[in-house]
C-alpha cells in the first residue's frame, strides 16, 4: 500500500473522543476537501474525498457531533480522475452546519482560512486540524532525497493557518504556491515522523521510519563504497608515481647511494602497489611507515639535487598526467 493510502487508512480509524478535537477535524476536512455552494438559493456544504474510509469518517462525525445526516455520492474513475472520489454533501440545513463548523462567520461571510475556534484553540485542536487537512488533501512521498508530507490548500489563507497550527505543535512547515496551487510542505524527515505521530498514524510512521532508515543505510553504504573506491585509485596512482620517481632516482645516483636508502628504494620498486605500512612490514628488519617514507623522501631529494647540479631531468620528469590526477 502506498504511504499516503496507508496513513489515510490509519487516520480514518483513529479514535478521537474530545468534542473540541472532533469539531476541529470536521471543520478542517470540510475546509480543505470542499466548501460551500449556493444551490437553489440555499447553502450546501460538501467535501470531496479520495478514500471511502475518510468519507465514512466524515459522515459519521457530522451525524454524531452536529446531528446532520449527509448523503454520500461516489464519482467513478474516468477522464482526469485516476480513482474513485467520494462526495459527502449536506443539503438540508447546510447554512446551519456552516455556522456550526465555522465555515461562515457571524455576518454570513465564508471564512478564508480556518475557523477562529480552531486557530485559537488548544494544541489538540491543532493536531485535529492537521489530521482533517491530511485526510482531505494530504500526501506522503516515500523516504528519500525528495521526501515530503504535503497538504494541498484551498487558498493562501488556509495554507498560512495550517503553517501556524504546525508551529503550535513545535514543527516547521512551509507554505508555497506551485503552478497556482497553494501547498503546505514538511520536508525534514524527523519533522515528518513527529507530525505523523501527532496525527495518530503510529503504524504508518513505523513503516515510514523503517523505509527511511533502510534507504539512508543503503545511501551511506554506496557513498562509502564510492569513497573507498576513489581512495584506492588515488593510493594506487600515488604508489605508481612514487615507484617511477624512485626508479629515476636510482638511475641518477648510480652507486652513490647509502645502503639503507637503496634498500628502501628497492622495496618500493619490487612492491609498487603496496602501501608504506606494508613496505615497512616487508623490510628486514621491519620499519614503521614513517621510517620508510622518510628514507624514500631523502633518496628522491638526493637524486633531484644531483640532477640539478648536472643539468639532467630530475625524478619528477618521469611522471605522466595519469599519475598526477587527483
Amino acid at each position: 500500500m502506498a504511504m499516503t493510502a496507508k496513513v489515510k487508512d490509519e487516520l480514518s480509524r483513529h479514535v478521537v473522543t474530545k468534542p473540541c478535537c472532533r469539531k476541529a477535524e470536521v471543520a478542517a476536512m470540510l475546509r480543505f476537501a470542499g466548501g460551500l455552494h449556493i444551490i437553489g438559493g440555499r447553502i450546501v456544504v460538501e467535501a470531496e474525498l479520495d478514500t471511502a474510509s475518510a468519507a465514512r469518517r466524515l459522515r459519521r462525525e457530522l451525524a454524531e457531533v452536529y446531528g446532520h445526516t449527509p448523503e454520500v455520492l461516489v464519482l467513478a474513475a474516468g477522464g482526469l480522475r485516476k480513482g474513485s472520489r467520494y462526495v459527502v454533501r449536506v443539503v438540508h440545513d447546510g447554512e446551519a452546519l456552516a455556522r456550526q463548523t465555522g465555515l461562515i462567520d457571524t455576518r454570513g461571510r465564508p471564512v478564508r482560512g480556518l475557523p477562529a475556534k480552531v486557530v485559537s484553540g488548544s494544541v489538540c485542536d491543532a493536531e485535529a486540524a492537521w489530521r482533517g487537512a491530511f485526510l482531505a488533501h494530504g500526501s506522503l512521498t516515500e523516504p528519500g532525497r525528495s521526501s515530503a508530507l504535503e497538504v494541498t490548500c484551498p487558498g493562501p489563507e488556509a495554507a498560512l493557518a495550517l503553517v501556524g497550527a504546525a508551529r503550535r505543535l513545535g514543527l516547521a512547515s512551509k507554505a508555497r504556491e506551485v503552478r497556482g496551487v497553494d501547498r503546505v510542505v514538511i520536508r525534514d524527515g524527523d519533522a515528518i515522523g513527529a507530525m505523523l505521530t501527532r496525527l495518530g498514524a503510529h503504524d504508518a510512521v513505523l513503516s515510514w521510519e523503517e523505509r527511511r532508515i533502510r534507504r539512508e543505510v543503503r545511501a551511506t553504504a554506496n557513498r562509502l563504497a564510492n569513497f573507498d573506491d576513489a581512495n584506492l585509485r588515488r593510493s594506487a596512482r600515488a604508489a605508481v608515481a612514487a615507484g617511477a620517481r624512485v626508479e629515476r632516482a636510482l638511475e641518477i645516483l648510480g652507486e652513490e647511494i647509502p645502503d639503507h636508502l637503496r634498500d628502501a628504494g628497492q622495496l618500493r620498486l619490487e612492491h609498487k602497489q603496496a602501501s608504506l605500512e606494508e613496505l615497512g612490514q616487508l623490510a628486514d628488519p621491519p620499519m614503521t611507515k614513517d621510517a620508510v617514507a622518510g628514507r624514500i623522501r631523502r633518496l628522491l631529494a638526493m637524486a633531484d639535487k644531483k640532477a640539478q647540479e648536472e643539468g639532467v631531468p630530475d625524478t619528477e620528469a618521469v611522471l605522466t598526467p595519469e599519475m598526477l590526477e587527483g
